[in-house]
């Protein structure tokens, strides 16, 4: 149903009707969840077909460390060295629990498919929900499929890096890499994970749970490899853990926290996973659980890929020089010896990088649809369609593939537009993620404490956190990896979240302010 229907003017009061509705029914099943979400105001059209192992292993899918890892490792070589790379995982991880616990509490009162917007806009006092809706809601929107097509993107050049351990001669790769290689490239991936989530999406969930499998045994045969062969030697545990070397020209602190867009990338998805609330059985408990769980065991796993590429890192200043700025294919071939044997030992990311796609693309749909639900995208009416026969919302999908497409054209103007897309992406999904939880905070966090998943005095530290870490992102990704500025190094994010937002405030001006009303907020 579109909200647009509603008067919002007559919801003048507080959430309790939407509480007491939470409340009153269970969360025992798929049944009792659509009650739920008919509750909440929407007519369920998506299938329950997940387990909360499938979601932990679809919200580690989205992540897809150590792929997420792999494609930005320039950023704490470039910032910190080792140190920027190991210290950086474990702070940001620490930091990115809290955000996830905040966001499970939330996502246990209000669980949509509509995700942080739908949960930003009911939580807001009346007076400022349309506003906090409309704000969240396009900074989760804009988010999803910047940090999608970033994910697709850094798989083209993450492919092209692998394809050159294959050389001609000594430094030149068998590719060239020109930028319509690059694009063509680009353009096939992207296909291929909407293909796949669009055709195959009642297999998704297997997918998803190979994936996990898939990707500890392909860490643990890089791990095995590269300590065991290190044909370059190997470095002290002193130098891996202890070793900073700032290459950025920035002062070391800063230097340090400008590497730390290598671990917020990796971890930027934490909650996309809530668009999938509507094809989940229990969402309001199996979600929260997925959130973190995932987080935990990415950290895990994220130490296990890193730590060993550190032991036997090449020289720093040559992997930063890389034209690709891939590093790791380079510090792969140096520990293996052989172009054959690093391929190999790459395989399984390339797989990753490609199921990373299409979970992204996924919750990218889904969250375009809840979206377009409530009437905030133009053409909505179109955006909204859920394709029966194949149970997804296929438009969404194809809006979202078309943007990325378009906005990947930028790369023949510049190079660097890999940059852009991650930074934007962290952006504005943090941005996203912190407005629900820090309309929570401030208003005394009364909603949580009816949900399943309230955490008490940890959810309010938690809270605090995961506002402050929003604060310190947004500057601090909009920031040049390396001073002085070229045109080869500056960032574009900023450029692209101002547009992003630009776009946002003039939608709201010419038609959101008189016809938006939000979610649904009683049954009508």
């Amino acid at each position: 149903m579109s909200s647009t229907a509603v008067d919002y003017k007559a919801d003048s009061g507080s959430n309790s009707n939407i509480d007491s509705k939470f409340e009153s029914h269970g969360v025992n099943g798929p049944d009792s969840a659509d009650q739920l979400l008919e509750n909440l105001g929407y007519t369920p059209e998506l299938s329950r077909n997940r387990s909360t192992l499938q979601v932990a292993f679809m919200s580690f899918v989205l992540a897809s460390i150590p792929y997420g890892l792999a494609t930005t490792l320039f950023y704490p070589l470039n910032g910190g060295g080792p140190v920027n790379v190991i210290w950086g995982w474990v702070l940001v991880s620490l930091i990115i629990i809290c955000v996830a616990t905040s966001l499970g509490e939330i996502t246990s009162v209000y669980p949509t498919a509509g995700g942080v917007y739908y949960q930003a806009f009911m939580l807001a006092p009346p007076r400022w929900r349309r506003v906090s809706g409309w704000v969240c809601g396009w900074m989760y929107l804009v988010g999803n499929i910047t940090i999608t097509l970033s994910v697709n993107f850094g798989t083209t050049l993450f492919f092209v890096a692998c394809i050159n351990v294959f050389e001609n001669s000594a430094g030149e790769g068998v590719l060239e890499g020109k930028a319509y290689q690059v694009y063509l490239i680009f353009l096939g991936v992207t296909l291929l994970c909407n293909a796949v989530s669009a055709l195959c999406n009642k297999w998704l969930p297997w997918l998803d749970t190979a994936a996990i499998f898939w990707t500890f045994a392909g860490v643990i045969a890089i791990t095995i490899a590269v300590l065991v062969m290190a044909k370059e030697g190997r470095h002290s545990a002193k130098y891996v853990f202890g070793h900073f070397e700032a290459s950025s020209g920035w002062p070391d602190g800063w230097s340090f926290c400008v590497g730390l867009l290598h671990a917020g990338y990796a971890t930027s998805s934490t909650g996309m996973i809530i668009s999938m609330c509507e094809e989940v059985q229990k969402p309001s408990i199996q979600v929260p659980r997925a959130m973190v769980a995932t987080i935990i065991i990415n950290t895990f796993a994220g130490l296990l890929f890193m730590i060993p590429l550190m032991f036997v890192l090449p020289d720093i200043q040559l992997l930063i020089g890389l034209a690709s700025g891939q590093p790791v294919p380079t510090i792969l071939k140096s520990a293996i010896g052989s172009s054959g044997g690093a391929f190999g030992l790459l395989f399984p990311l390339m797989v990753l990088a490609i199921l990373c796609g299409i979970g992204c693309t996924t919750a990218t749909s889904r969250c375009i649809f809840a979206f377009a639900r409530d009437g905030a995208v133009p053409g909505a009416k179109w955006w909204m369609k859920v394709n029966k026969n194949l149970d997804v919302p296929l438009n969404a999908m194809m809006l979202s593939m078309v943007v990325q497409l378009a906005l990947g054209l930028i790369y023949f103007g510049n190079t660097t537009a890999f940059n852009a897309f991650s930074g934007v992406g962290v952006i504005s999904l943090t941005v996203a993620y912190a407005v629900p939880i820090a309309i929570s905070l401030f208003t005394g966090r009364k909603q949580v404490k009816t949900g399943q998943f309230y955490l008490g005095k940890f959810g309010t530290f938690s809270n605090v956190i995961a506002v402050a870490w929003s604060f310190l992102v947004v500057p601090l990704f909009c920031m040049p990896a390396s001073i002085p500025v070229t045109a080869a190094t500056v960032n574009y994010a900023p450029v692209v979240f101002v547009f992003a937002t630009l776009v946002s405030g003039i939608w709201y001006w010419v038609w959101g302010h008189k016809n938006y009303a939000g979610p649904p907020t009683h049954d009508e």
